[in-house]
């Protein structure tokens, strides 16, 4: 991902990403999913693969007739830990990360991060 990105930036671009952080603490021992929303005609469970990084997003949708419709949504996650080595090795140097776009500090909370990433200037 980041490689094909360094590719199109001059040295000292920038490269912005957000990405979601999984709320793994929420997940008991041995539980492979747990429910993100209910609101009256829909259910939204989240299922880990916690080996491969995988979160399978499903998305129950019922109609007047209770009748469900199902849209499964598959997702891999990646831990800003991991996104900046992978930017370091593609020649990228972390250059901010918050919790949202109105800059909000990234803590150990933080449901998302939006990471501004800069092409290091020895890297064509």
């Amino acid at each position: 991902m980041l490689p094909q990105r360094a590719r199109h930036l001059a040295p000292g671009g920038r490269f912005v990403i957000e990405l979601g952080v999984p709320d793994l603490r929420r997940l008991p021992p041995g539980q492979q999913g747990s429910v993100f929303r209910v609101e009256p005609g829909y259910i939204g469970l989240d299922t880990y693969d916690l080996l491969r990084q995988h979160i399978v997003s499903h998305h129950f949708r019922f109609d007047e007739t209770r009748q469900a419709r199902l849209f499964r949504s598959p997702h891999r996650y990646i831990w800003p830990a991991e996104l900046d080595l992978m930017g370091q090795l593609a020649g990228f140097e972390l250059e901010s990360r918050h919790a949202d776009w109105t800059n909000a500090p990234f803590t150990a909370e933080s449901r998302s991060h939006v990471s501004v990433y800069r092409k290091e200037a020895g890297n064509q």
